[in-house]
């Protein structure tokens, strides 16, 4: 809009001009025709010019005749210049020709058009001198000083948003935590009158992809309030007092339109523990976080203003923050459950053409591990690959296609030698046939030796229920699953190859973290003895110095390598005991490449609980 009032003004502007200089000479009568001087004066010599007015260097005469100027073209009115040198028997003539001679004025000066040069200068001024200023203090785009140093949420002006709890699966135990908050936004005096204050913040705390931003725009839905969501990475800008600024206009704003919602993403980018940034106590992220600590202690009792905020990392954040009276109010949002899952891909499903074999229960219960933003992608995916195959309705073979996608990664084309191929399903039934036997592993789900994502082949599991905690005897035959495509390279080519490197990657880091964080070493006991802390500025594991002698490290190394030996013993003991179901697994890989948990079954035996027992 701004621009837009600078190019009206320029085009004011300019038509005053043309106005101012179009004003200044008088333009001859619509008849007159101009001639030369020297027609002009022939014309007086024969005496034909009854009339003269003059203004300055014009003339206009008036004949007793008209004058033909061209074929079609005369007129008793002609129009001339005098030279500029002038004619000193001009008014001698004349006066013997009895003419009638009037002298008229000079043409008055327009103070427009004195003042014009002087108002284009002035105007070129200002415009670039704006355009400078606005470089010169970071206003790109646009944007003025006032527009820089507010938060990009008052621009928007805190639209009520139209999602509702509804829309919102899988959180239950969230949404009853925040439920009283909406009564007070839709009735605070009810809560006033009594004495009650309005809880100042909510810290909504969960991994990414939960639904923390869903959640505090459905609570605003719910109670039809505004709506102020902004990032806290947005107060942050490299000149110093501008996050302090921004979040001075952004309390402003909201308190006008109380009752209203504040909402700040991603807290950690400026929560995080004051004094263990390189810029001590001064730099512009610790000045914008006192500014926000200032502002909800400045809220008084009659103002129905709700801060809401959102991390995934709420372990980094200053304790100053999590207070009474700050965030005092803490909403944990967790991985969801199968139910949850359930009624996740139904929110996500409406509207949409949906098959009648599609069994949200059965595709609930195969993505263990999804977060809601994960289900969300894949009912989005299935509906981009019913469209892909020129279909009406998304059914179940869609979202089955879409998940192995997600879980196992996209299919690569990639030539293989019959050599490798043979070994990489050696390596796979490794894994297959230790996880099938072995009576604490996870179900198979798939097994596959097509290249996918970054990896050559894949033994995908599905867990049954929900783990919450991992006991040791689950984790033991989770290492030997990890080793059971070594073990098989071992036991069927007699040599092992560099395919076994990530999972012997997991398989230390798993076994160490048995050793030295969960206690479940009988050498070593129930000892922390890791060597990394969480850094609260930096967000991330730091190597420390080790808190422990070196008889202790060696100690957790033998013990380390004892679990592992162990776990890949265990493994060999498993294919050499079912070496013949091993091998018809191997030529089904090679044959079909891909086998489901049926096949599998099929070639290992039909019940694996009977199997497991009988190992």
């Amino acid at each position: 809009m701004k621009d837009k009032r600078w190019i009206l003004i320029g085009v004011v502007v300019l038509a005053l001009s043309m106005w101012s200089l179009t004003r200044q000479v008088s333009p001859p009568p619509a008849e007159a025709v101009t001639v030369s001087y020297s027609a002009f004066k022939a014309q007086l010599v024969d005496g034909h010019v009854k009339q003269v007015s003059m203004q300055e260097d014009d003339l206009s005469a008036v004949l007793d005749a008209p004058y033909e100027l061209q074929p079609g073209v005369a007129s008793r009115l002609v129009r001339t210049r005098i030279p500029p040198v002038g004619d000193p028997s001009l008014i001698g003539l004349l006066e013997e020709h009895e003419v009638d001679i009037s002298a008229l004025p000079p043409p008055a000066d327009n103070w427009w058009v004195s003042w014009l040069p002087w108002l284009i200068f002035i105007g070129l001024y200002l415009f670039f001198w704006r355009r400078l200023f606005q470089n010169a203090t970071g206003g790109f785009g646009g944007r003025n000083i006032g527009d820089f140093l507010k938060a990009q949420s008052q621009k928007k002006r805190g639209a009520s948003p139209k999602v509702r709890f509804d829309d919102v699966a899988g959180q239950e135990s969230a949404k009853q935590e925040v439920a009283e908050v909406v009564e007070f936004l839709r009735d605070p005096g009810r809560f006033q009158k009594l004495g009650a204050e309005p809880p100042r913040g909510v810290l909504l705390m969960g991994p990414p992809g939960t639904g923390k931003t869903l959640l505090a725009r459905a609570l605003a839905g719910e109670a039809g309030v505004p709506f102020f969501n902004i990032s806290a990475s947005e107060f942050i800008e490299v000149f110093v007092g501008v996050g302090a600024s921004r979040v001075r206009s952004m309390f402003e704003e909201a308190k006008k339109r109380a009752p209203s919602i504040i909402f700040i993403d991603e807290l950690d980018a400026i929560g995080r523990v004051r004094g263990a940034g390189f810029g001590g106590g001064h730099d512009e992220r610790e000045q914008t976080l006192n500014q926000i600590l200032s502002e909800m202690d400045g809220f008084e009792g009659h103002e129905a203003v709700i801060v809401l905020a959102a991390t995934n990392r709420p372990d980094v954040l200053d304790p100053a923050l999590l207070r009474p009276g700050r965030f005092d109010r803490h909403v944990t949002l967790d991985l969801p459950d199968k139910t949850a899952r359930e009624a996740i891909l139904k929110v996500h499903a409406r509207g949409k053409p949906i098959a009648d074999d599609v069994d949200f229960s059965k595709l609930a219960a195969g993505t263990p591990g999804f977060y809601g933003a994960d289900l969300k992608n894949l009912v989005n995916e299935a509906a981009i690959a019913c469209a892909r195959a020129e279909e009406d309705q998304i059914a179940m073979r869609h979202f089955d296609q879409m998940r192995d996608r997600v879980m196992m990664g996209m299919e690569r084309n990639l030539t293989i030698r019959d050599e490798e191929l043979h070994r990489l399903a050696v390596h796979e039934a490794g894994h297959t046939t230790v996880a099938h036997y072995l009576p604490n592993a996870d179900p198979l789900y798939k097994v596959t030796i097509i290249p996918r994502g970054r990896a050559l082949g894949g033994t995908h599991m599905l867990p049954e229920e929900e783990r919450h905690t991992l006991s040791s005897a689950y984790l033991t035959d989770r290492l030997s699953v990890l080793l059971g495509g070594r073990a098989a390279e071992k036991v069927l080519l007699g040599n092992v190859s560099s395919g076994a490197d990530d999972d012997i990657r997991q398989a230390t880091q798993l076994a160490r973290a048995m050793v030295t964080r969960w206690g479940m070493s009988e050498t070593i006991g129930p000892i922390d003895l890791r060597q990394s802390e969480e850094h609260p500025f930096l967000g991330r594991e730091m190597t420390q110095p080790r808190q422990f002698s070196d008889s202790t490290a060696h100690d957790v190394d033998l013990e380390v390598r004892s679990i592992l030996n162990a776990a890949e013993a265990c493994a060999v003991a498993v294919i050499e005991a079912h070496r013949t179901n091993v091998d018809a697994l191997v030529a089904s890989l090679e044959q079909h490449e891909t086998l489901d948990r049926a096949a599998i079954d099929s070639l290992l035996g039909d019940s694996i609980s009977i199997a497991r027992s009988q190992a």
